[in-house]
């Protein structure tokens, strides 16, 4: 089994596993990736620190082949993990996707401020900017639920459900091989015009979100 940064070039050794390697390794350069042996399924923890942003705490990023999601046992098990993680780490907003369409979403290409070549940027810096768009799964912790209130009740249920401790799954459609497909798209627009475009920011017009939650109850980052 493989970890490290990126490019995950250290090694665990055979025999039980030992916690403390990934332990020492993350205090020294905040973050790391575990790959397993399969080389298919990965685990990335991404930590910021002194950022001037207050919200910017980094990321637990869970990457896997998007097959596995045809399996409704499998899906059960993720729903009840990614719920598992949220409420162990605190966080108001998990989401689940085909890595592509988060690139789509969450980044685009601009011309270089010197004319020369280009350079990406993001849409939308963090949550507390608002949201980049929906995705297959989008679980909502306090500050969202507070945010559309009454607007997540409008949501079909077969595409809404409240999970525990107060969070609630927002789903456009069933299998992530259907995003980025005309029919998802729609899907995903449908309930965005439902829980109020001003909330997420719009890609065809680069315009971006005039609603945000509110993170007051939040722990800003350190």
């Amino acid at each position: 089994m493989r970890y490290g940064g990126f490019n995950m070039a250290e090694r665990l050794e055979p025999g039980p596993f030992n916690p403390d390697v990934l332990a020492d390794y993350y205090e020294e350069f905040k973050n790391f990736t575990i790959g397993a042996k399969t080389d298919r399924d990965f685990l990335q923890l991404t930590a910021v620190r002194n950022s001037r942003y207050p919200y910017a705490a980094g990321a637990l990023t869970w990457v896997t082949s998007i097959v596995e999601a045809k399996k409704p046992g499998w899906r059960d098990a993720h729903l009840r993990q990614v719920v598992e993680l949220m409420h162990l780490l605190g966080s108001p907003l998990a989401q689940s996707g085909p890595d592509e369409d988060f690139e789509r979403k969450n980044w685009r290409t601009v011309p270089s401020e010197d004319g020369v070549g280009s350079r990406r940027v993001f849409n939308v810096r963090d949550y507390s900017e608002g949201l980049e768009g929906l995705f297959w799964r989008n679980i909502f912790g306090a500050p969202f639920v507070k945010l559309f209130g009454s607007r997540l009740d409008a949501i079909p249920a077969g595409q809404r459900q409240a999970l525990d401790g107060g969070l609630v799954l927002v789903q456009p459609y069933e299998l992530p091989t259907q995003a980025m497909t005309p029919e998802g798209d729609a899907a995903e627009a449908r309930l965005i015009t439902t829980l109020g475009p001003e909330s997420f920011f719009d890609l065809p017009t680069l315009t971006r979100p005039t609603r945000v939650p509110d993170l007051s109850l939040l722990s800003p980052a350190s």
